[in-house]
């Protein structure tokens, strides 16, 4: 039996849907599930944030889902923490594919909605961009800046492309970030005074990866956001 999590689901063909899944081992797994009806329907437990146990077979990318049960009870993420944990998935569903599943992100994931459903605090999400990140190639050095020297807490540095961060005098830039602000990114050990440039460093290394769309739950993040302001 395989452990994973659904990221997204889709109906697909009749009673079956089609499930992007996070598989221990194997990292994106897409699968078709028939849903079943009446008490030996699982569409009450293929939902995201649900812990589940099961079997897939095939050759295709497209595998059969089958012997699908709770492996534990959901993951009770509420407020910030659910909006961040959609993100999480639409991250995941936008970024992995099957033939670069990730294969070793399941832990960091499931370690990452339990502790928001524990507190939700922004550094989880910048140590799992991060994680991800490392996972796909995309994420730069941060313990030397591109000329090879040691990042210093107190220099500023100018993310490049394709080469990494120089030292700069532009402290406000767009692309500029403090060695106190990467280097506690690297050493995990982000505070409050962090958070706003490692949100702006990671919007900026997921874009190549992301591209111009929008992301979903971010919107919806911030439509509540907006909402509950009003009241």
């Amino acid at each position: 039996m395989e452990r994973g999590y659904v990221l997204h689901h889709r109906p697909y063909k009749e009673a079956n849907v089609l499930v992007n899944l996070l598989v221990d081992g194997h990292g994106r797994i897409d699968a078709v599930a028939r849903l079943g009806s009446g008490r030996r329907s699982i569409k009450s437990i293929l939902q995201p944030f649900q812990p589940l146990i099961f079997e897939f077979s095939g050759k295709s990318e497209l595998k059969n889902l089958t012997q699908v049960e709770a492996g534990a009870p959901p993951v009770p993420l509420a407020g910030h923490g659910l909006y961040a944990g959609m993100y999480l998935n639409e991250l995941l569903v936008r970024t992995l594919s099957v033939h670069h599943g990730a294969e070793n992100l399941f832990i960091t994931y499931h370690q990452a909605l339990m502790a928001m459903a524990a507190r939700f605090c922004q550094s989880q999400l910048r140590y799992f961009e991060q994680s991800l990140l490392h996972e796909l190639g995309a994420m730069p050095s941060l313990a030397m800046d591109a000329a090879g020297d040691p990042l210093e807490a107190v220099i500023y540095y100018r993310w490049v492309a394709e080469e990494g961060f120089w030292p700069t005098l532009a402290t406000h830039a767009s692309n500029s970030f403090s060695g106190a602000s990467l280097m506690a990114l690297e050493q995990h050990t982000i505070e409050a005074t962090h958070f706003a440039e490692l949100k702006q460093l990671m919007r900026l290394l997921l874009h190549p990866l992301l591209g111009n769309k929008p992301l979903l739950s971010r919107q919806l993040f911030s439509r509540s956001v907006h909402a509950k302001a009003v009241k």
